[in-house]
């Protein structure tokens, strides 16, 4: 039959709804992102560290474990909030490392093979396309920082001769709440700065970069005018200071390096609103070419 003699009709079956199309993006984003044997690497070495804190736990409260060892010191091997906070700070940072592999991978092949505006074609926004990649990247993320670190209270809840899980129930609360504010912060980031660079191995460089060369400058800012506010560009210092009080640690640099919390969630939301705008710039259904 000839083309001329087609009737051509609008689609009137079923509408995927707009929620599903969003975890369409992330599904995909996900399996790209665990398609390298690189990022199972990262996953498996991010977990060492709790098995490490697993034996701590057993031998902190087992006796006959504490006999073989000999040697006991009770203050080194306490769990409380010194302990989880060593593991949050732990797996954080690993985070970090797998998030630097993860979000170019996210972004950079759409980029360099300019298939945004292929994607963006479809019946998906720019937000929804944004979105379904940071839930791919939180979603990686979660494995490596407060699903491990849940299992270690779960298990020290269970393992405690005494009952412990009630008392301190603010650990958990704040070993959560920390980590969220952790990934979600280096998700934007590590999104926006992988939008902005193509290729691989400069992206991953840039998002260490962006954290730890402004760290640099505000040391220096704090050293020359004798001021605490230059620890705001310093974002593990910051985040250091947000964990300890989530769970209640002891502050290592006492007052003269203390910042409010409110000014950390401040910078920290800041931060965040940059990255969006830097993603805003950088994903769009068209590319201009100048030359």
């Amino acid at each position: 039959m000839s083309v001329y003699r087609l009737n051509y009709r609008a689609y009137t079956g079923k509408v995927t709804p707009l929620w599903m199309r969003i975890l369409v993006v992330a599904r995909y984003g996900f399996n790209e992102a665990w398609s390298s044997r690189i990022t199972i690497g990262l996953f498996i070495l991010s977990l060492l560290p709790p098995i490490v804190f697993l034996v701590i736990i057993y031998v902190a409260n087992n006796p006959m474990a504490r006999s073989i060892i000999g040697s006991y010191d009770p203050e080194k091997m306490k769990i409380g909030a010194s302990f989880f906070l060593i593991a949050l700070q732990t797996q954080s940072w690993l985070a970090m490392v797998l998030a630097s592999w993860v979000a170019p991978r996210l972004m950079g092949f759409d980029l360099a093979d300019n298939a945004l505006p292929i994607l963006l074609s479809h019946p998906i926004s720019r937000f929804g396309y944004v979105l379904g990649k940071f839930i791919a990247l939180f979603g990686s993320l979660s494995l490596v920082t407060w699903v491990p670190i849940l299992i270690l209270f779960v298990d020290q809840s269970y393992s405690s001769p005494v009952p412990w899980a009630a008392a301190n129930f603010q650990l958990a609360m704040g070993m959560m709440a920390g980590a969220l504010i952790w990934i979600a912060f280096l998700s934007v980031l590590c999104l926006a700065v992988s939008s902005w660079v193509r290729w691989r191995v400069l992206a991953t460089g840039a998002i260490f970069a962006a954290v730890f060369v402004p760290s640099g400058v505000g040391a220096i800012v704090s050293a020359v005018l004798r001021t605490k506010w230059g620890f705001l560009l310093n974002v593990p210092y910051m985040m250091s200071l947000l964990w300890q009080r989530l769970l209640g640690a002891p502050e290592f640099l006492g007052r003269w390096g203390s910042l409010p919390t409110p000014a950390i969630l401040i910078m920290l939301a800041a931060a965040c609103l940059v990255s969006v705008g830097m993603l805003n710039k950088r994903v769009r259904a068209r590319e201009v070419v100048r030359g």
